[in-house]
């Protein structure tokens, strides 16, 4: 028997089960967190940013050096400006990795103290009036003296996905009140309705790179977690009539990532963020792993591209990222759904070999799922 074939849930599960025991048991000791812990800046005050609404700057945007006050910002691809504010993404994130520990931790060792302890965390960041974050992104990569924030923010929200499937897996603890379960479930109605109605959401679904791939992600875990039967059959439209042929290419690369000055790291942050686009779509009806467009492009085309180039950096042929280079690879959703779903043991080998929890930010910001045992169930 393969275990890694014939039974991938248990395979994944015994293979993940020391490391996410550690994380959670450390999850249960760690503070909760809300946006409105943390002062905003003088600028953002200025630009109407209220407490509880989400607020970051554009990566790659710095002060113009030309310019006697700095403005307006001018960009430098690629170049993060540390002096940017950060903080709500960073405590995003951070709270995201204490959920979704402790949800995997319930489901894997059932101690009720986890899911107790997540659903905890999940009522201070989206359910509590004195601390929760409104479920909107009107204030996402704001750029000084350009724009108080775009479309392309909603990417900033892509690591919420995970909250979804650590909340299903919390729900069938028996010790939580279905109220705040709910509570949580219409922060996620709310953020979608935003998502599919505000001109910043519909912009940013219609961006032609990892962008759009991103936003109709989050679009498909919100609305599959609320039954927005509409809004997943939009996606799968999406996906199969624009994104594929728009931005594959016939050798399964995503070019428009490999025109970037970080093309490595792009490109695998496509890969991984498709491939789990298509996992989530996939249904008894739709099949998104065995489609294909007529000439041929498929996830296994854009998943045999770059594997070589997982396997061995040193092959890669084209640029070399201009930041952060020596810190790819890590464990990502492509080759752990694609060893999977189309029976390749080498992807899975190679995922089980490479790092789990980096620890370089820029990396951790371009993983969308750090608990792959939530995503890969039975249930």
């Amino acid at each position: 028997m393969n275990l890694f074939l014939d039974d991938p849930v248990h395979w994944l599960q015994a293979e993940e089960r020391h490391r996410v025991g550690e994380l959670a048991r450390s999850a249960l000791l760690t503070e909760s967190i809300s946006l409105q812990s943390i002062p905003l800046p003088k600028h953002a005050a200025e630009a109407g940013v209220q407490e509880g609404d989400f607020y970051s700057m554009g990566d790659y945007w710095w002060p113009d050096p030309e310019s006697a006050d700095g403005l307006p910002y001018i960009r430098r691809d690629g170049e993060s400006n540390p002096s940017n504010f950060d903080a709500h993404r960073l405590l995003m994130r951070q709270m995201r990795d204490q959920v979704a520990a402790l949800a995997a931790g319930y489901l894997l060792e059932h101690d009720p103290a986890m899911a107790v302890r997540a659903l905890e965390a999940l009522h201070i960041f989206f359910v509590d009036p004195k601390t929760r974050m409104n479920p909107h992104l009107l204030f996402a990569q704001a750029i000084p003296g350009i724009t108080v924030g775009r479309g392309i923010g909603i990417i900033d929200t892509l690591h919420l996905i995970e909250v979804i499937p650590a909340l299903e897996v919390i729900s069938v603890e028996s010790n939580l009140p279905r109220g705040e379960i709910e509570a949580v479930e219409d922060w996620f109605r709310d953020y979608l309705t935003w998502l599919r109605s505000h001109p910043n959401g519909l912009d940013e679904g219609k961006t032609p790179n990892n962008h759009s791939v991103a936003y109709w992600l989050q679009v498909a875990v919100f609305a599959r977690a609320v039954g927005d039967q509409s809004s997943l059959v939009e996606a799968r439209k999406q996906w199969a009539e624009w994104m594929m042929p728009d931005q594959m290419a016939l050798n399964g690369s995503f070019p428009r990532e490999l025109e970037r000055t970080k093309p490595y790291g792009y490109s695998i942050f496509q890969l991984d963020n498709v491939v789990l686009l298509s996992e989530i779509l996939s249904d008894d009806e739709n099949d998104l792993w065995s489609f294909s467009l007529p000439d041929g492009r498929s996830l296994e085309g854009a998943l045999s591209f770059m594997y070589p180039f997982i396997e061995d950096k040193s092959r890669w042929p084209y640029t070399v990222d201009v930041s952060h280079f020596d810190a790819w690879p890590v464990r990502g959703a492509g080759l752990l759904f694609g060893g999977v779903r189309l029976k390749q043991t080498a992807y899975l080998e190679l995922w089980k070999r490479l790092e789990s929890d980096p620890e370089d930010l820029e990396v951790r910001r371009n993983v969308a799922i750090t608990q792959p045992v939530l995503w890969l169930r039975t249930d």
